[in-house]
């Protein structure tokens, strides 16, 4: 039977750095951590586990690698988990994607801790939450479709730069550059 109390969290980023500091800060909130720093690693934690995970970090971006991979593989070893995806390449299209696939918050790096924590509990929508206040800017809408048409494509690059009338190795420029903020 599951300990109601028990607070065992697994935290999945490539940045050590960052996940000792993490890890510091949620031990201190009372969780108890386990690190992976990629997908096969994190599942292999999971696998072995002699204990239930209630809570997951996930990045959005590990390594090469994709969080919203991340998450579904969790959810299907751990169905109950409630899960933060993390992100310092924020989009709306792997924002609702993270959600549809069982992701309970969806954080921009940096997150405060209490967010975090806060984004486990995060059941139903927030109608309190403030609209922003300008729309976008040009080169965020044009990121924001990248990301849109990237996903349609499953990934592929090659694939979403035709769809984008596009040279690749541009398609791969873009993509590369951090989010520019609205």
């Amino acid at each position: 039977m599951k300990d109601p109390d028990s607070k065992n969290l697994l935290l999945l980023d490539d940045d050590e750095s960052f996940c000792d500091v993490l890890t510091r800060a949620l031990v201190r909130h009372g969780f108890n951590v386990s690190t992976a720093h990629n997908i096969t690693h994190a599942c292999s934690i999971l696998n072995k586990s002699e204990v239930t995970f209630d809570y997951a970090v996930v990045d959005l971006r590990i390594g090469q690698e994709s969080g919203l991979e991340a998450v579904n593989k969790i959810i299907n070893q751990e169905p109950d988990i409630k899960i933060v995806v993390l992100t310092g390449y924020a989009s709306i299209a792997t924002a609702v994607e993270a959600i549809k696939l069982g992701a309970k918050q969806y954080l921009t790096k940096p997150a405060d801790i209490n967010d975090i924590i806060d984004g486990f509990g995060k059941d139903e929508g927030d109608i309190e939450t403030q609209l922003a206040g300008n729309p976008m800017s040009i080169k965020r809408l044009e990121w924001e479709h990248l990301q849109k048409v990237l996903r349609e494509h499953d990934g592929n690059i090659s694939a979403a730069a035709r769809a984008l009338d596009m040279h690749r190795r541009t398609l791969q420029r873009k993509l590369q550059k951090k989010p520019v903020k609205n």
